[in-house]
Protein backbone atom coordinates (compact mmCIF):
# COMPACT_ATOMS: atom_id res chain seq x y z
CA UNK A 1 0.00 0.00 0.00
CA UNK A 2 1.48 3.67 -1.09
CA UNK A 3 0.90 5.80 2.01
CA UNK A 4 0.72 9.55 1.72
CA UNK A 5 4.27 11.07 1.87
CA UNK A 6 3.55 13.26 4.99
CA UNK A 7 3.27 10.15 6.41
CA UNK A 8 6.72 9.59 6.82
CA UNK A 9 7.49 12.73 8.69
CA UNK A 10 9.10 12.29 11.51
CA UNK A 11 7.08 14.97 13.31
CA UNK A 12 3.65 13.33 12.26
CA UNK A 13 5.48 10.41 13.90
CA UNK A 14 5.94 11.65 17.49
CA UNK A 15 2.62 13.71 17.67
CA UNK A 16 0.39 9.98 16.62
CA UNK A 17 2.87 8.23 19.64
CA UNK A 18 2.57 11.25 22.14
CA UNK A 19 -1.15 11.39 21.55
CA UNK A 20 -1.61 7.31 21.90
CA UNK A 21 0.37 7.17 25.27
CA UNK A 22 -1.55 10.35 26.65
CA UNK A 23 -5.30 8.85 25.76
CA UNK A 24 -4.42 5.54 26.73
CA UNK A 25 -3.46 6.86 30.26
CA UNK A 26 -6.67 9.54 30.29
CA UNK A 27 -8.55 6.24 29.65
CA UNK A 28 -6.88 4.26 32.48
CA UNK A 29 -8.19 6.90 35.14
CA UNK A 30 -6.50 8.62 37.73
CA UNK A 31 -3.12 7.04 36.81
CA UNK A 32 -1.99 10.48 35.33
CA UNK A 33 -2.50 13.39 37.84
CA UNK A 34 -4.04 16.29 35.19
CA UNK A 35 -1.75 18.71 37.27
CA UNK A 36 0.92 17.20 35.72
CA UNK A 37 0.52 19.59 32.75
CA UNK A 38 0.64 22.70 34.89
CA UNK A 39 4.78 23.64 34.68
CA UNK A 40 4.74 26.42 37.45
CA UNK A 41 7.97 28.46 37.36
CA UNK A 42 7.17 30.21 40.92
CA UNK A 43 9.72 32.42 42.90
CA UNK A 44 11.48 29.41 44.29
CA UNK A 45 12.20 27.76 41.28
CA UNK A 46 13.39 31.37 39.76
CA UNK A 47 15.63 31.53 42.71
CA UNK A 48 17.11 28.05 41.93
CA UNK A 49 16.96 29.31 38.29
CA UNK A 50 19.32 32.06 39.08
CA UNK A 51 21.33 30.44 41.68
CA UNK A 52 22.60 27.92 39.27
CA UNK A 53 23.44 30.33 37.33
CA UNK A 54 24.81 32.30 39.49
CA UNK A 55 27.32 29.29 40.27
CA UNK A 56 28.51 28.54 36.79
CA UNK A 57 29.11 31.87 35.62
CA UNK A 58 30.53 33.77 38.68
CA UNK A 59 27.84 35.97 38.88
CA UNK A 60 23.99 36.88 39.31
CA UNK A 61 21.92 36.56 35.66
CA UNK A 62 20.41 40.18 34.22
CA UNK A 63 16.71 40.23 34.24
CA UNK A 64 17.32 39.24 30.01
CA UNK A 65 19.60 36.47 31.32
CA UNK A 66 17.33 34.95 33.73
CA UNK A 67 14.42 35.27 30.65
CA UNK A 68 16.19 32.90 29.15
CA UNK A 69 17.24 30.50 31.44
CA UNK A 70 13.40 30.30 32.77
CA UNK A 71 12.74 29.53 28.33
CA UNK A 72 15.27 26.97 28.90
CA UNK A 73 13.84 25.39 31.84
CA UNK A 74 10.61 25.54 30.83
CA UNK A 75 11.57 23.90 26.81
CA UNK A 76 13.73 21.10 28.97
CA UNK A 77 10.75 20.63 31.23
CA UNK A 78 8.28 20.19 28.53
CA UNK A 79 10.27 17.51 26.72
CA UNK A 80 11.44 16.08 29.74
CA UNK A 81 8.22 15.17 30.82
CA UNK A 82 7.05 13.90 27.34
CA UNK A 83 9.85 11.24 27.34
CA UNK A 84 9.04 10.24 30.13
CA UNK A 85 5.63 9.56 28.45
CA UNK A 86 6.97 7.81 25.91
CA UNK A 87 9.01 5.40 27.57
CA UNK A 88 12.03 6.55 27.05
CA UNK A 89 13.61 6.16 30.52
CA UNK A 90 13.09 2.98 30.34
CA UNK A 91 16.28 0.83 31.24
CA UNK A 92 18.39 3.97 31.22
CA UNK A 93 19.10 5.62 34.82
CA UNK A 94 16.46 8.79 34.81
CA UNK A 95 18.67 11.25 33.38
CA UNK A 96 16.81 14.94 32.49
CA UNK A 97 19.60 16.03 30.01
CA UNK A 98 19.31 12.31 28.66
CA UNK A 99 15.82 12.70 28.20
CA UNK A 100 15.54 16.13 26.60
CA UNK A 101 18.45 15.28 23.84
CA UNK A 102 16.51 11.87 22.97
CA UNK A 103 13.24 13.55 22.03
CA UNK A 104 15.37 16.81 20.21
CA UNK A 105 16.68 14.15 18.28
CA UNK A 106 13.61 11.79 17.44
CA UNK A 107 12.13 15.34 15.97
CA UNK A 108 15.50 15.79 13.94
CA UNK A 109 16.32 11.96 12.70
CA UNK A 110 15.23 12.17 9.37
CA UNK A 111 16.92 15.65 8.49
CA UNK A 112 20.11 13.96 9.20
CA UNK A 113 20.01 11.36 6.85
CA UNK A 114 17.90 13.27 4.14
CA UNK A 115 19.86 13.92 0.69
CA UNK A 116 18.23 17.23 -0.54
CA UNK A 117 17.82 17.95 -4.37
CA UNK A 118 19.91 20.15 -6.31
CA UNK A 119 15.88 22.34 -6.77
CA UNK A 120 15.57 22.31 -2.91
CA UNK A 121 19.36 23.67 -2.08
CA UNK A 122 18.73 26.32 -4.70
CA UNK A 123 15.68 27.71 -2.92
CA UNK A 124 17.20 27.47 0.36
CA UNK A 125 20.38 29.35 -1.21
CA UNK A 126 18.27 32.01 -2.79
CA UNK A 127 16.51 32.68 0.61
CA UNK A 128 19.94 32.57 2.40
CA UNK A 129 22.40 34.26 0.14
CA UNK A 130 23.65 36.71 2.62
CA UNK A 131 24.83 34.06 4.58
CA UNK A 132 27.23 32.93 1.64
CA UNK A 133 28.23 36.29 0.62
CA UNK A 134 31.87 36.51 0.36
CA UNK A 135 33.37 39.83 2.31
CA UNK A 136 35.46 42.79 0.12
CA UNK A 137 38.86 42.68 -0.04
CA UNK A 138 41.35 45.89 0.48
CA UNK A 139 44.56 46.51 -0.59
CA UNK A 140 45.97 49.74 1.06
CA UNK A 141 48.90 51.24 2.45
CA UNK A 142 48.85 53.34 6.20
CA UNK A 143 51.02 55.22 7.91
CA UNK A 144 50.46 55.89 11.47
CA UNK A 145 50.49 58.90 14.31
CA UNK A 146 49.70 59.60 17.78
CA UNK A 147 47.60 62.79 17.19
CA UNK A 148 45.43 64.15 14.78
CA UNK A 149 47.23 67.28 13.53
CA UNK A 150 50.76 65.38 12.71
CA UNK A 151 48.51 62.90 10.57
CA UNK A 152 46.46 66.05 8.53
CA UNK A 153 50.16 67.70 8.27
CA UNK A 154 51.55 64.58 6.48
CA UNK A 155 48.61 64.08 3.98
CA UNK A 156 49.12 67.39 3.01
CA UNK A 157 52.73 66.37 2.24
CA UNK A 158 52.09 63.15 1.23
CA UNK A 159 49.48 64.73 -1.64
CA UNK A 160 52.34 67.28 -2.84
CA UNK A 161 54.21 64.56 -4.03
CA UNK A 162 56.75 63.01 -0.98
CA UNK A 163 57.97 59.88 -0.69
CA UNK A 164 55.09 57.60 1.98
CA UNK A 165 58.09 55.36 3.51
CA UNK A 166 59.44 57.79 4.60
CA UNK A 167 57.11 59.36 6.65
CA UNK A 168 55.05 58.40 9.90
CA UNK A 169 55.47 57.30 13.28
CA UNK A 170 57.21 53.89 14.17
CA UNK A 171 54.53 51.38 15.18
CA UNK A 172 53.79 47.66 15.42
CA UNK A 173 51.58 47.76 12.44
CA UNK A 174 52.40 46.37 8.96
CA UNK A 175 52.37 49.74 6.57
CA UNK A 176 50.45 47.52 3.58
CA UNK A 177 47.97 44.62 3.15
CA UNK A 178 47.41 43.27 0.32
CA UNK A 179 43.49 41.15 -0.04
CA UNK A 180 42.50 41.39 3.20
CA UNK A 181 38.93 40.86 4.30
CA UNK A 182 37.40 42.96 6.80
CA UNK A 183 38.23 40.39 9.28
CA UNK A 184 42.02 40.37 9.03
CA UNK A 185 41.66 43.95 8.79
CA UNK A 186 39.84 44.46 12.35
CA UNK A 187 42.08 41.71 14.13
CA UNK A 188 45.59 43.72 13.12
CA UNK A 189 43.85 47.69 13.17
CA UNK A 190 40.68 47.05 15.61
CA UNK A 191 36.80 46.82 14.61
CA UNK A 192 36.66 51.22 14.28
CA UNK A 193 39.86 51.40 11.92
CA UNK A 194 38.21 48.43 9.90
CA UNK A 195 34.53 50.01 9.79
CA UNK A 196 35.38 53.73 8.61
CA UNK A 197 37.94 51.91 6.05
CA UNK A 198 35.27 50.41 4.62
CA UNK A 199 33.22 53.53 3.84
CA UNK A 200 36.45 55.04 1.73
CA UNK A 201 36.73 54.53 -2.15
CA UNK A 202 40.05 53.23 -3.84
CA UNK A 203 42.09 55.48 -5.60
CA UNK A 204 45.94 57.09 -5.65
CA UNK A 205 45.17 59.85 -3.24
CA UNK A 206 46.26 59.71 0.41
CA UNK A 207 42.85 59.72 3.01
CA UNK A 208 42.33 60.48 6.30
CA UNK A 209 43.15 60.54 9.06
CA UNK A 210 41.24 57.64 10.50
CA UNK A 211 41.10 56.37 13.66
CA UNK A 212 41.77 53.35 15.43
CA UNK A 213 42.51 52.05 19.04
CA UNK A 214 46.11 53.17 18.13
CA UNK A 215 46.13 56.60 17.57
CA UNK A 216 45.08 58.47 13.71
CA UNK A 217 46.31 56.70 10.31
CA UNK A 218 46.36 57.97 7.21
CA UNK A 219 45.58 55.51 4.02
CA UNK A 220 45.72 55.30 0.32
CA UNK A 221 43.20 52.14 -0.61
CA UNK A 222 44.93 50.60 -3.91
CA UNK A 223 42.27 48.10 -4.49
CA UNK A 224 38.79 47.59 -3.34
CA UNK A 225 36.60 44.43 -4.29
CA UNK A 226 33.00 44.90 -3.75
CA UNK A 227 31.57 41.87 -2.10
CA UNK A 228 30.02 39.08 -4.14
CA UNK A 229 27.88 35.60 -4.05
CA UNK A 230 29.75 32.49 -5.14
CA UNK A 231 28.92 30.09 -7.57
CA UNK A 232 25.86 27.25 -6.52
CA UNK A 233 28.26 24.79 -7.91
CA UNK A 234 31.26 25.95 -6.08
CA UNK A 235 29.82 26.07 -2.39
CA UNK A 236 27.02 22.94 -2.90
CA UNK A 237 28.56 21.20 0.18
CA UNK A 238 28.46 24.20 2.08
CA UNK A 239 24.56 24.99 1.05
CA UNK A 240 23.90 21.39 2.12
CA UNK A 241 25.34 21.40 5.11
CA UNK A 242 24.03 24.21 6.31
CA UNK A 243 20.51 23.40 4.93
CA UNK A 244 20.78 20.63 7.49
CA UNK A 245 21.89 22.07 10.29
CA UNK A 246 18.90 24.67 9.73
CA UNK A 247 16.35 22.07 8.95
CA UNK A 248 17.51 20.29 11.89
CA UNK A 249 17.07 23.14 14.28
CA UNK A 250 13.74 23.95 12.41
CA UNK A 251 11.76 20.33 13.11
CA UNK A 252 13.51 20.70 16.82
CA UNK A 253 11.72 24.12 17.45
CA UNK A 254 8.69 22.94 15.92
CA UNK A 255 8.26 19.08 17.52
CA UNK A 256 9.03 21.31 20.57
CA UNK A 257 6.11 24.00 20.63
CA UNK A 258 3.71 21.39 19.42
CA UNK A 259 4.39 19.43 22.92
CA UNK A 260 4.51 22.82 24.41
CA UNK A 261 1.23 24.05 23.33
CA UNK A 262 -0.34 21.00 25.24
CA UNK A 263 0.91 22.14 29.01
CA UNK A 264 -0.34 25.75 30.76
CA UNK A 265 2.91 27.58 31.76
CA UNK A 266 2.54 30.17 34.25
CA UNK A 267 5.70 32.24 35.35
CA UNK A 268 5.27 34.16 38.54
CA UNK A 269 5.84 38.18 37.83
Amino acid sequence: MNWPSWTREPLVHFLVISAVIFTLFAWRGNEVDPSSRLIDVDRDLQGQIALRFERTSGRAPTDAELDQQIAQYIRDEVLYREALRLGLDQGDPVVRRRLVTKMDLAASAQAEVATPSDDTLRAWFVTNEEHFIEPPVFGFDQLYFERARDALAALKELNSGSEWREIGEPISLPPSLDRAPPREIEAVFGAQFAAQLNELDAGDDWLGPIASGFGHHIIRIRSKEKSKAPDFDTIRQDIENQWRTATIADRKQKAFELLRDAYRIEVAE
